[in-house]
Formats: structure tokens, sequence, C-alpha cells
């Protein structure tokens, strides 16, 4: 995928995002008293700053994150650094997952800095060389400064959600006027519409910059196009493996934006590709990705999701 194009689509989604939360909030405005939304925005916007900074410690304890230690894993250590370096940034703090979810995710806070944190399940599924290229992913979302940019876009649903909440409520259970209650079933039922669709926009970013990373690992990475599709076909397929004979549910959909790879998406994806009886190399696996149609209903589902589908996923890699 040109990165000029994917430059432009993140633009334009941005200025859609931040155009229709204009446009709501004028709207809501002139529906109900300013003082009230304003002291909903800055509320939003102060819980989702401390959620922003306390974030790598609830992550540290829902995923079990420790630092590698001194000596562990040295080749790792070494990756970081060399693609650090490759990609203008500070080198992170390489962590470990111990779950069993082959998956990688970058995070931090000025509280904290920046991470790159590998699962367990990552090192036991992955090659040196498909876990270097997942690396190169994750480094990219920090060049990019994705973490901030996806906190800010998530501030304007959060508030519509917020806001249409509360005034659905008040509608329903605070008022015996009917005029009132129905102003405020209008307020809300207005701002829940708004935040649809403005969640809609959301996963789209979320989309793309997903996107953008693969892009900077195949740009950074030798050979890197190559070890990220096998790599990722690889996470898709594990994934689904453990989700068909495990018995325990792993949390780990409430930060599920944060991973090279969305697992409740990557079981859907690894079926339908598991029933194609593909070879029993990688390689063959990546080519009969590539040669997937993607269906209207593929096309609908990904609509409501935080990560591409496969398919497309690779054939961006690819060209």
């Amino acid at each position: 995928m040109n990165l000029i194009n994917l430059r432009l689509s993140m633009a334009a989604t941005v200025a859609v995002i931040v155009g229709i939360s204009t446009l709501g909030l004028s709207i809501l405005l002139s529906m109900m008293g300013q003082l009230n939304l304003y002291s909903l925005i800055l509320g939003v916007v102060i819980f989702n700053i401390a959620q922003w900074l306390l974030a790598p410690y609830l992550i540290k304890l829902l995923y079990r994150v420790r630092p590698f230690k001194e000596g562990e894993k040295p080749h790792l250590q070494r990756i970081v650094k060399e693609l650090s370096v490759r990609s203008g940034i500070k080198t992170p703090k390489l962590m470990y997952s111990s779950i069993p979810i082959p998956n990688a995710f970058a995070y931090g806070s000025p509280l904290t800095g920046s991470h790159v944190a590998v699962t367990q399940g990552l090192l036991n599924e992955l090659n040196t060389d498909e876990v270097e290229a997942v690396i190169g992913h994750e480094l990219g979302h920090l060049k990019h400064r994705d973490v901030q940019v996806m906190m800010f876009i998530s501030l304007l649903p959060s508030l519509f959600y917020i806001l249409g909440r509360s005034m659905l409520y008040s509608g329903y259970y605070g008022s015996r006027d009917r005029r009132g209650s129905g102003g405020l079933a209008l307020v809300g039922g207005v701002s829940m519409l708004i935040y649809f669709f403005l969640l809609l926009f959301n996963l789209n970013l979320s989309r793309l910059r997903e996107y953008y990373a693969d892009q900077h690992s195949a740009s950074i990475v030798e050979d890197g196009a190559r070890k990220l599709s096998e790599g990722l076909a690889k996470i898709s397929s594990s994934t689904w493996r453990m989700q068909r004979t495990s018995h325990k549910k792993i949390a780990i959909s409430g930060f599920k934006t944060l991973f090279i790879a969305d697992p409740d998406r990557a079981g859907r994806d690894a079926a339908d590709l598991y029933q194609m009886r593909y070879g029993g190399t990688h390689e063959e696996l990546v080519r009969n990705i590539l040669a997937r149609r993607v269906s209207f209903l593929d096309r609908f589902m990904e609509l409501f999701s935080t990560h591409p589908n496969i398919v497309k996923r690779l054939r961006a890699l690819k060209y």
C-alpha cells in the first residue's frame, strides 16, 4: 500500500472525525445548557488522560508483563536496539508477557516511558526473523505516536456516548414532565447516533494505522514484508488453534487495539483459511491467503474491527 495514500487516508479520517464532532457539539449546544455540556467535556477529557497515564500499570497486571532480566533473550534486546536506531526513536524497554496467545504490543505514557512487549506464545510460535518483523511493526506504532493519537481521537466518541447514555437515562427516570423528558431523550438519541458514526471512523483510523505500522516494519527489516506476512499468518492460525483447545478465557478484549493482530478476529480468519486445506509450509499459507476472495461479508465485518482483514493486510504488504 502506497505510504502517501495511507497518510492522506489517515488525515482525511481525522478531519471527518473532528468535523462530525464539531457539528455534533454545535447541535447539542443549541439543544441543552452549555454549562452542563462543558462540564461533561471536561470530565471526559480528565478521565481519558488519567486512563492514558495509568494504562501501563493496568496492562502490567492484566497481561502479566515484566521486564526481561539482564542477559535474558540478548538477541531480542539487540533486535530492539538496532531497529530503534533505524526507526529514529529512543529504544523502548523490552517487556515479556506470559500469556500463551501469540502477540505483541507497544504501550507507554509520560509516567512510564515507552515499552514493547512480546508474549510467550509469540516466542513459541514464531521464528526469530518473524519476531523481528513483529517488533518492527510495534516500533512503527511508537514512531507514529499511535497511542497518543488514538487516545485523543477516542475522546470524541466517548464524550457523545456518555452524554447520550446520561440524557437517555435522565429522560427515562428523571423527569415527570413529558416535554422535558422528550427533549432529554432527543438529545440522548442524537448523541448516540453521532457516537455510532464516530466509532466507525475511529475503527477505520485504527485499521489504517495498522497498515502504516506494517509498512514501517517492511521498510526497516530486511525482507520485512515476507517475514511479517508469515508471522501474521502464524499468529492467526495459532490463535485459532488455542481458542479451540483451551478451556480458559484470557481477558484480552479491553486492550486488543494494542495487539499486532486482533485475537477475536484472528480466530475467524484462521478458521476460513484452514478450510482451504493449504499445504504444510507457511509460505503456502501466505500464498493461499493472497489468493482468497474478500467477500462483501468480510468487508462488512471489517467495519467493526480494530484490525484489517488479513487478506487485505497481506496484499498491502506484498504490493
